[in-house]
């Protein structure tokens, strides 16, 4: 194993409290109120009080500005605050801003934090119903009109070049559903607790977009999910064991595009994996940590759909070009133990990272045995981000 570069962040900050509500169907409560819910519970976890607070790092697209959900959770005076772009992608990024601040002193005590109403409210996976006039929906103007318009379909595509140009058969996604789902169910947060299902399950639910089905889709869900972060320091004197934040990373690739980049020069072979954005983060994680795949415990991959995940896998050298569903298949690396998106809720991710922390402090519900690295991913087909969390001492 390499040497981490000495003008990196790794190891000045931590992620010490994880916090979110109850993962539903309905709600039946405002996104702010949700918002507020999962900080409250975030900074209890850490031990820490919003009076501690000063610094908030959100999405682009969350509905509850920090300025509210400061004074809907008694947070005062802030000298930070953030918001990340690209939807799902910015899940891992926006610890990113908060270990920054933190680590530079511009703050001391960060909560990032998401929350919506996704399927009582406006569900994503309904695509595309209106756009302003913008920069970004003109980009998606050249795939709309041929009736793209769903992340579903917009997927698809690549998900369909993968097969083709490796010759398999949409049963390779399988291996990432049931996966998931398994863990889900033994997970009692999860929507599909208690529900495992089998590679004959995938392959009879119902069709989405040629070559998704139903089972390569992840949850809709309403929640919120927190995080707390500060720096390492402070960190070891709070309640719970520190999440080291060894590493993390922001990418977007050459002719990057919105969830679609179909239009990227020899995007086969050039780029056999098929998502050179989550290459870009790879190559940071792993230069900036030291780290190599062979050190890594577990893996929580962003999981909206099942191929992005076996893209992943290959695009953070886990297994070459066209084997990651015979890796994922062996179980060699345990990966989306908490049930992922697929199997426990679609929190934009940022259930991911919660679970991440829970399995570097040794507290998972499907613990994976002394894991001191865990590797994090935020949302793919779009600008995106990682992070590599470390048991502290690991």
């Amino acid at each position: 194993m390499s040497v981490r570069r000495a003008d990196t962040l790794g190891g000045r900050a931590a992620v010490v409290g994880i916090g979110a509500t109850e993962f539903s169907k309905d709600s039946g409560r405002s996104e702010l109120t949700l918002a507020a819910e999962a900080v409250r519970a975030a900074l209890d976890d850490a031990g820490l009080t919003p009076s501690d607070v000063d610094g908030l790092v959100t999405f682009t697209m969350d509905t509850s500005p920090e300025i509210a959900v400061a004074q809907a959770t008694g947070i005062g005076e802030l000298s930070f605050f953030s918001r990340v772009h690209y939807g799902g992608g910015a899940a891992c990024a926006t610890v990113q801003q908060a270990a920054l601040a933190v680590a530079t002193g511009i703050a001391e005590v960060v909560v990032c934090y998401r929350a919506f109403n996704e399927r009582s409210g406006r569900r994503f996976g309904s695509g595309v119903q209106h756009r302003e006039p913008s920069a970004e929906g003109a980009a998606l103007g050249w795939n709309l009109p041929p009736g793209l318009l769903t992340p579903a379909s917009w997927v698809a595509m690549a998900a369909r070049r993968y097969l083709h140009t490796y010759g398999l058969t949409p049963e390779a996604f399988g291996h990432v559903a049931v996966t998931g789902r398994r863990y889900a169910a033994t997970n009692p947060a999860a929507y599909f607790h208690g529900r495992p299902i089998t590679l004959a399950d995938h392959a009879a639910s119902r069709p989405i977009v040629e070559p998704l089905r139903l089972l390569d889709c992840c949850q809709e869900t309403d929640g919120g999910q927190a995080l707390v972060v500060t720096t390492a320091a402070r960190a070891r004197d709070l309640r719970r064991p520190p999440a080291l934040i060894t590493a993390a990373a922001q990418g977007a690739g050459s002719a990057q595009e919105q969830m679609t980049s179909y239009y990227r020069d020899d995007f086969y072979p050039s780029d056999l994996a098929g998502l050179p954005e989550m290459g870009v983060v790879a190559r940071q994680l792993w230069r900036t940590s030291g780290h190599t795949p062979a050190d890594i415990d577990a893996a929580i991959l962003y999981d909206h759909f099942t191929p992005f995940v076996l893209m992943q896998l290959e695009e953070f050298g886990f297994c070459a070009p066209g084997e990651a569903a015979d890796f994922a298949a062996a179980g060699a690396l345990p990966l989306n133990t908490h049930g992922g998106q697929l199997g426990e809720a679609y929190l934009h991710g940022m259930n991911g990272i919660a679970e991440a922390v829970r399995q570097v402090r040794g507290s998972a519900v499907n613990q994976v045995a002394d894991a001191a690295h865990v590797l994090v991913t935020a949302g793919t087909g779009v600008p995106t981000s990682g992070l590599i969390l470390a048991r502290d001492g690991g």
